[in-house]
């Protein structure tokens, strides 16, 4: 390669990273292929061939999370639209761009991956969203049909943008998603409702309601022709994207209590990180994000296995149900050690009660430690020993297994 690292270039640095216990500091792929390409046939080539590290790289455990294409576009001085030409390019910008969401595509396929787009409703370089929203609307709607339309099978599309018109703008949804359901009737729709309207279908379209930067409260399926998801969409500081001077971060506690909380009532929870300007991770929500998947490590079982439970508990505490089993969830648990040097919060450890619960148990351990529980069950009623964390660890929200008994 001209620029960059050749293939056994890459393997000798891959094998210094791992030497040096480096491998997670490998988030971007860059590729150049030099200035003033005229050819889209080399700019096509270049992607496969990147997609290509892109899904050897990630089969290897590297978590790549950003590929960025380089080199210059070609400029049409001549106005010939023609490879043939050294003064001009035979495609356009739109071409360049379907080009690369469609090599990304591929990729996606040939590995079992089914791609899902995120698509801004808003367009802040369009002036037709100002001055011709009708027209606009038509742009909008004919965009997402060429992503239907072009690149094989889509799991769906998570439409963002709405609230940035007054309530009572007419968006045309109807027309939108029905062009979706002709081309991909299988397709998830989903379009985030913004603050104002948080947790509102809005459109039987809907696949999957939306909690911007709120809770989600409990959903009465109740006589729905189908079934809604919902997921909570929140900030890992005070704003989406990046804010270079937002120090205002939520604490890790903060993070895993919400997750535990939207799974409470079957939702999921979708936690914004911002990429930097130069495609890097922030540290401090890099590290954040190390911290919920070690707590994932250890409870992920719970929050992906269980669903939502009637039973009702002290507090914050909640179960959720399993195949075979029950999840029970304790915030704010006291940790053992002595008073003199163990911050406590005015937490408590001990019997704890849940009632409703309608299954039989035969046995209860912690998740972390696989301690066993002692109980009392009686008619619905469930009393539990939950006892305190050990003195070095503190988990914020701690997750008991119950076997129900045949």
């Amino acid at each position: 390669s001209k620029f960059g690292l050749n293939s056994s270039e890459l393997l000798d640095a891959l094998a210094f990273l791992e030497k040096n216990k480096m491998e997670n500091c490998l988030k971007l792929i860059h590729f150049h292929i030099g200035s003033q390409i005229t050819k889209i046939r080399r700019i096509k080539n270049a992607l496969r061939e990147a997609m290509q590290f892109y899904v050897q790289l990630s089969k290897m455990g590297l978590n790549i999370e950003f590929v960025d294409i380089g080199g210059g576009l070609g400029v049409d001085y001549d106005g010939t639209r023609s490879s043939s030409s050294a003064n001009s390019m035979n495609y356009s910008i739109q071409e360049y761009v379907n080009d690369s969401v469609s090599t990304l595509v591929d990729a996606c396929n040939k590995h079992g991956i089914i791609p899902f787009f995120y698509h801004t409703t808003l367009d802040w370089y369009n002036k037709d969203f100002e001055n011709d929203f009708d027209k606009y609307l038509e742009y909008l709607r004919k965009s997402v049909e060429i992503l239907c339309t072009r690149y094989g099978k889509i799991g769906g599309l998570w439409f963002d943008g709405n609230w940035s018109k007054p309530a009572d703008t007419d968006w045309k949804e109807d027309e939108l998603y029905a062009t979706i359901r002709k081309h991909q009737p299988d397709a998830i729709i989903v379009n985030n409702t913004g603050m104002r309207a948080r947790g509102k279908i809005g459109n039987p379209e809907i696949d999957s309601i939306t909690f911007e930067q709120g809770r989600p409260s409990p959903m009465n399926r109740e006589g729905m022709e189908k079934y809604i998801a919902a997921e909570m969409c929140e900030t890992i500081n005070d704003h989406w994207g990046i804010g270079e001077n937002d120090f205002n971060y939520k604490s890790p506690k903060k993070l895993i209590e919400n997750l535990c909380n939207c799974r409470k009532v079957g939702a999921n929870y979708l936690l914004n990180i911002g990429p930097t300007a130069q495609g890097g991770i922030d540290p401090i929500q890099s590290e954040f994000m190390k911290l919920m998947g070690k707590w994932m490590n250890i409870y992920g079982e719970a929050i992906y296995n269980g669903k939502p439970y009637p039973a009702g508990g002290i507090g914050n505490n909640f179960i959720l149900k399993g195949e075979n089993e029950l999840y029970l969830f304790f915030f704010d648990l006291a940790k053992n050690g002595s008073e003199n040097v163990t911050v406590s919060n005015g937490n408590y450890c001990g019997s704890y009660a849940f009632g409703n619960v309608c299954d039989n148990i035969s046995s209860i351990e912690w998740m972390d430690n696989n301690e066993s529980l002692d109980f009392i069950q009686k008619d619905n009623m469930l009393t539990v020993n939950a006892t305190g964390y050990p003195y070095g660890v503190s988990t914020c929200v701690r997750v008991a297994k119950a076997k129900i008994s045949n």
